[in-house]
């Protein structure tokens, strides 16, 4: 019997490294790794220290040439750019993985640790780990530049409204600071009968264009002129200007309507009142409750004017009020407010409690009124109004009062308000004493309105404790702590320590 010797397995020798005498496995240097790398440095060339510059003003990093992008720490975008600034020194490497070293936020400083390989030595291949840092230098950006020169722009949007009243741009400008439109603007002018808002770029400048188009109803005109234009590279710069022309109607507002746009809206009476203006005029009828709503382009086909001025407000006392239940609509009619009960009142002046002379009217405030009430409303039996529809009118249908709203002590309601509105810094020009007290009736709105203030964002006013007592519960509405926000400060997230060290 014979035995057969199986064949021995074969295992790869190894081999003293050429430098140190170490056993190593073979490769193509004869050199183990630790003396392969005191010969050779792969990461030789790439700068260990880099500067990134950083503007803040505006928080964005600058991605040369002349790009500025927005790039959160340790983020995708600020981890890209940074490889960027070493791209063209890695050329003859290959880059393996890079990721972000924590470094404090207030250092400056902004550590990257690479991964690398590179054939070297007759084709063996090295791998090596290295840390980059980054050095954060501020440089102001093109953009804030022309912010702090505040007199350097390229587009201005001119928003005007011929009213008295301005309660419309207050509504406007807290949808600005909703959807924040602000921030592109280089300076924000308050002037007579409107607001200007300069920008850098034309882009921005439509933008808030076409914003105002969808909020309010307006019309618009735009017109450039030239500043300069370079004939050897054909290249033309431009100033831009926006025109835009709210209508001149606001809430609370008396309107008489041309008799064919009346006609249009379900044969409503002409004589209206403005309950509310958004993206559209909305109105009611005192006699029937009716309501339609005109958008600006229905307006400039058949313009009207209002007819009484806020200041022309008078208020009067309810002697009598009785609900009308069921009222009666014609043909064509259009659509009744659910919101709004009709009823007929004989109501006092104030100012004339010694007399007896009292006013009939329909109003639409009879869920509102009863026997002892104040309300405010215009008084059209003693007043002079020259309107072009309104003369036209058979004088037995124009109404003696025309109630608006009612009314409560304003004294009580602004100690109560516990809630504050935001405002946009600009630079006021011709301010005159009465925007005081339109600013209030405009708060007084959002505590009426529901519908109105759901566009709005309302803080709670925690540094002001509502005063509260048995007597000051006079029906006046209010704002409840669940439609309120909380107004976020930069020590309230850090601490005060935390919101010196980041304003340094």
């Amino acid at each position: 019997m014979e035995y057969m010797q199986a064949p021995a397995a074969s295992s790869q020798g190894n081999i003293l490294c050429c430098t140190c005498g170490v056993p190593i496995p073979p490769n193509p240097a004869n050199m183990c790794v630790a003396c392969l790398r005191t010969q050779v440095d792969i990461s030789e060339g790439i700068p260990k220290q880099v500067t990134v510059h950083f503007c803040k003003q505006c928080e964005r990093y600058l991605q040369p040439p002349a790009t500025w992008v927005q790039c959160a720490l340790e983020s995708r975008e600020l981890l890209a750019l940074c490889l960027k600034k070493l791209k063209s020194s890695m050329t003859k490497v290959r880059l393996i993985d890079a990721g972000f070293l924590w470094t404090e936020p207030h250092s400056k400083r902004i550590k990257m640790k690479l991964t690398i390989q590179k054939e070297v030595m007759n084709g063996a291949i090295l791998q090596q780990v290295f840390v980059v840092e980054f050095v954060v230098q501020y440089q102001m950006c093109d953009d804030c530049h022309r912010v702090e020169a505040k007199d350097f722009w390229k587009a201005v949007v001119q928003v005007r409204q011929k009213t008295v009243h301005k309660k419309t741009f207050y509504y406007l400008e807290q949808l600005i600071l909703k959807h924040k439109l602000h921030q592109n603007a280089l300076n924000i002018k308050e002037i007579h009968e409107g607001i200007d808002f300069y920008y850098g770029s034309k882009q921005h400048a439509q933008k808030m264009v076409d914003f105002l188009q969808c909020t309010v109803p307006c019309r618009s005109k735009t017109s450039q002129r030239l500043i300069s234009h370079d004939i050897h590279s054909n290249t033309y710069n431009y100033k831009s200007t926006f025109s835009i022309e709210i209508v001149p109607v606001c809430k609370d507002n008396v309107v008489c309507l041309p008799p064919r746009l009346a006609q249009s809206l379900g044969n409503m009476g002409q004589i209206c009142v403005c309950i509310r203006v958004t993206s559209t005029i909305h109105l009611i009828d005192p006699r029937t409750l009716q309501i339609a709503e005109v958008d600006g382009n229905t307006y400039w086909r058949n313009p009207f004017n209002s007819l009484c001025s806020p200041r022309q407000l008078e208020e009067f006392i309810v002697m009598d009020a009785d609900v009308i239940r069921d009222q009666k609509l014609g043909a064509g009619a259009g659509m009744r407010s659910n919101k709004h009960t009709l009823a007929e009142v004989w109501v006092q002046k104030t100012s004339e409690m010694d007399s007896s002379q009292q006013y009939h009217c329909r109003t639409f405030l009879g869920h509102l009124l009863n026997i002892g009430d104040l309300v405010m409303g215009y008084d059209f039996a003693n007043s002079n109004i020259n309107d072009e529809y309104l003369n036209k009118m058979n004088p037995h249908h124009l109404p003696d009062v025309v109630l608006i709203k009612k009314s409560y002590d304003r004294s009580r309601r602004v100690k109560r308000r516990n809630w504050k509105l935001q405002e946009m810094a600009r630079d006021r020009e011709g301010m005159d004493t009465d925007d005081e007290r339109q600013y209030q009736d405009f708060l007084e709105d959002l505590e009426e309105d529901e519908a109105l203030r759901k566009n709005v964002n309302i803080y709670r006013d925690a540094s002001k404790i509502p005063v509260e007592s048995d007597t000051d519960d006079d029906g006046a509405p209010r704002i409840s702590l669940m439609e309120m926000m909380e107004e976020l400060s930069l020590a309230d997230a850090t601490g005060g320590e935390g919101a010196d060290m980041m304003t340094d």
